[in-house]
């Protein structure tokens, strides 16, 4: 399979989101640069780190540089969601974050995740170019997406299904 390599630079918008019901949610990356739409499989722990990377690196930008104006978390929630095509480059391995303190930009990089029989230069790799407003507001949404998921079963930290499960804390005994 041919290595893909993308450099959306800046990117127009960017966002998070996922399709499907809790517990069968697939989650997505979307960047678009005029009318050029690249989307990503990502997984919601990966959403959840990211979202936490996010916060501590604007949080060291702004030691390193001082006079860096505070990024704002306002979005637009009709400008957040994905848009067809939503059709995935590939699903995402690896995600890494890098600033360009000339532009005062911020690259998102991702790599694709290494599969079996694949070799490592065959990897696809993504690089999204955002101000610190749109990667720290694509940060909050991802935050507000993921926490939409199936409650969590206040005994054994689990995921409940709408239908209940069986918590290992009760042995199965008790349907929750």
């Amino acid at each position: 399979m041919a290595r893909t390599e993308i450099d959306l630079d800046p990117v127009n918008l960017i966002t998070i989101d996922a399709i499907g019901k809790p517990g069968q949610r697939v989650f997505y990356i979307q960047a678009t640069r005029v009318d050029e739409v690249v989307t990503l499989i990502v997984e919601k722990a990966q959403v959840q780190t990211l979202a936490v990377g996010i916060e501590q690196f604007l949080s060291e930008l702004k030691e390193k540089y001082p006079d860096l104006s505070e990024a704002s978390n306002d979005y637009d929630v009709d400008k957040m969601h994905i848009y067809p095509p939503v059709d995935p480059l590939f699903r995402v391995g690896e995600l890494g974050l890098g600033y360009d303190a000339e532009r005062d930009l911020i690259v998102l990089m991702a790599r694709e995740v290494l599969t079996e029989g694949q070799e490592e230069e065959e990897v696809s790799l993504a690089r999204f170019w955002v101000t610190r407003a749109q990667l720290r507001a694509m940060s909050s949404w991802g935050v507000e997406v993921a926490s939409h998921g199936r409650p969590i079963c206040p005994q054994c930290g689990e995921p409940m299904d709408p239908e209940g499960h069986f918590c290992p804390k009760k042995n199965g005994h008790s349907k929750l």
